[in-house]
């Protein structure tokens, strides 16, 4: 009889995480299910309180007739993930939580926990996404320290693990999984790789797991911050008053890009992003963010969603996360390569080329400008079906507003006819 393999599922009192326990036991695996706690809801009313999502993590693993734990990450997801938010407003960036919560919190102490303290052979997540080994290698893979330097020894033989995108293309998770280590990703199943959102449902309603099937699919984190794509429109999720606690709101003047007229006051600029409608009293017509100057405070506007001047195609990263942890081998040999980009989830991949530079950031030269790109969110690139991994947005080229103006006054110049004095 052959060894049974333990593996430690995080569940979060969700359908997703609870039909991926499910599966583990039906594998055969020996399951122990825990619930992570990253927020002191006690502290801050108004944050939903994650005690009902413990309570239905609990039902499920019972009703599994597998052990449940439960560990708090309050602290370090405060310093980790909440106090970096903070700074990132402060430097007039949107962050991304999400990312960062994977990347500190669930692919690095909680793994860390599962191995360590748990005794696991491999931890189990809900996401959405598949990976280039089969379950079985899982167990076979032993841990190897990241590259001290910037990139691995190029003679030293090692065959990366890849990130694919998961069978249910709508629910791919990928883009949040961009910034996972390569350990933590050698060590991880995803039991819902292949299947869509609609029959993982099924799965769940066959098993009798009504009280989570009954609740309503939340973000993975207490509060959300990143954009999102509403028909034309940019809108961001903000808990604004929530941030207004720990940030002291810094006013200034809404400004029209286009005449530099003063449109009129806004409560501080950490509380708007690129896109976003601005609200101006006295104003009947939308106007639109499409720029910041955290020096000034002024919040520049322009009066249409679609305004030029919300329109780039170049920008800058810092040092990108490479998921197999080099770079592509095609961009180390020729320091540009083409491949596919977006900053926001389930929005359409767009072809671009990449350049690569010495301190190991990358410079991303979108094939057609986008709307609103926006430092703080994330650049992920991915080639086919493979997620390469991300970059945080740090710097953006001119925008098509900009651009315009320059080839206006050069036109303007040129058609100037040129007098000669004697």
């Amino acid at each position: 009889m052959g060894v049974v393999r333990h593996v430690v599922c995080a569940m979060s009192g969700g359908v997703d995480s609870s039909v991926s326990a499910l599966l583990l036991k039906r594998m055969g695996y020996r399951v122990t299910g825990v619930f992570m706690k990253n927020w002191d809801s006690q502290d801050e009313r108004g944050v939903c309180s994650s005690e009902r999502d413990c309570e239905d993590a609990y039902k499920v693993c019972k009703m599994l007739d597998m052990p449940f734990h439960q560990v708090s990450y309050v602290k370090e997801y405060w310093h980790e993930v909440f106090s970096n938010l903070l700074r990132e407003y402060e430097k007039g960036r949107t962050p991304n939580p999400d990312i960062m919560c994977n990347k500190h919190i669930k692919f690095k102490h909680f793994y860390q926990y599962a191995v360590n303290t748990l005794g696991a052979d491999a931890m189990a997540t809900g996401h959405y996404a598949r990976t280039s080994q089969e379950d079985e290698e899982v167990f076979q893979q032993k841990y190897v320290p990241p590259p001290r330097t910037l990139f691995r020894d190029r003679f030293e033989m090692r065959k990366p693990v890849r990130l694919y995108q998961g069978a249910d293309r709508l629910k791919d998770q990928t883009f949040f999984l961009s910034q996972i280590s390569q350990d933590a990703l050698r060590h991880t199943i995803f039991p819902l790789a292949g299947l869509t959102k609609d029959f993982v449902k099924k799965i769940a309603a066959e098993a009798g797991f009504q009280h989570v099937l009954k609740k309503k699919e939340v973000l993975n984190e207490v509060f959300y911050t990143r954009p999102k794509i509403s028909g034309t429109r940019n809108v961001t999720l903000i808990h604004v008053k929530f941030v207004l606690k720990y940030i002291e709101p810094k006013p200034g003047n809404f400004v029209s890009v286009e005449d530099g007229k003063i449109m009129g006051q806004h409560k501080g600029w950490f509380t708007l992003t690129l896109g976003q409608r601005a609200r101006i009293g006295g104003q009947v017509d939308p106007w639109f963010v499409v720029d910041k100057d955290i020096t000034t405070g002024d919040v520049f506007l322009g009066p249409t969603t679609n305004h030029p001047a919300l329109f780039r195609d170049t920008m800058q990263t810092d040092r990108f996360h490479w998921i197999a942890e080099d770079p592509p081998v095609e961009l180390v040999r020729t320091q540009m390569m083409e491949c596919l980009f977006r900053f926001i989830n389930r929005m359409p991949l767009t072809p671009c080329t990449v350049t690569l530079n010495l301190d190991g950031s990358v410079w991303v030269m979108l094939k057609e400008p986008i709307r609103a790109l926006t430092p703080g969110q994330f650049a992920v690139l991915y080639k086919g079906d493979e997620c390469l991994g991300s970059g945080k947005i740090i710097r953006l080229g001119p925008t098509q507003f900009t651009l315009q103006k320059g080839q206006n006054c050069l036109s303007s110049q040129t058609s100037t006819p040129l007098v000669f004095y004697q």
